[in-house]
């Protein structure tokens, strides 16, 4: 079986350069760069009123946002303009028109401290040239680089279990 005759990839691409690609493809760029109301709505809002309201869905250049309490509702209807300007300007372009507010749950993020974060722990100098050393000779500079960076956190993550286990145990 003959091999495809294209080049090889230097470097894997990220997904979500791969979803930008796809949807510019079929002609949906406008609609991937509306969706980015989504990842600035707090910061254009504010905290406080990201708790009680968030995107929903985008259709016809109209950004639909579900608020929890009428009372909410009622006060962000007449603060629609600022927010439409503010939205607009954070996205860079004018790609939103309308925001239709509606009733429903609001459904809350995972706060930052609920996220995973593996612990890590320093290496000294002695404990980073161990695991250069036991790194394979690879012709791709690119490649060898990768994988020190690995053996380096999965190092910096052992060390960090290991220095909790200590700290847990109780003296004798």
């Amino acid at each position: 079986m003959k091999k495809p005759d294209r080049p090889r990839m230097k470097r894997a691409m990220k997904a979500g350069s791969i979803a930008a690609e796809l949807f510019s493809s079929r002609g949906h760029e406008q609609k991937l760069r509306q969706y980015r109301a989504w990842q600035v709505w707090e910061q254009v809002v504010g905290t406080q009123i990201a708790r009680h309201a968030r995107p929903l869905r985008m259709r016809d250049r109209v950004l639909e946002v579900r608020v929890d309490q009428p009372v909410w509702m009622q006060q962000l209807r007449m603060m629609a303009p600022q927010i439409l300007q503010k939205l607009n300007n954070a996205l860079g372009e004018q790609l939103i028109d309308e925001i239709y507010w509606r009733r429903g749950r609001v459904d809350q993020p995972p706060a930052a401290e609920e996220t995973f974060r593996p612990p890590r722990a320093a290496l000294d100098s002695e404990e980073r040239r161990r695991i250069e050393a036991s790194l394979p000779p690879l012709a791709d500079p690119e490649l060898r680089e990768a994988l020190l960076r690995a053996r380096i956190r999965e190092a910096e993550y052992r060390k960090a279990l290991a220095q909790q286990a200590d700290q847990s145990d109780p003296p004798r």
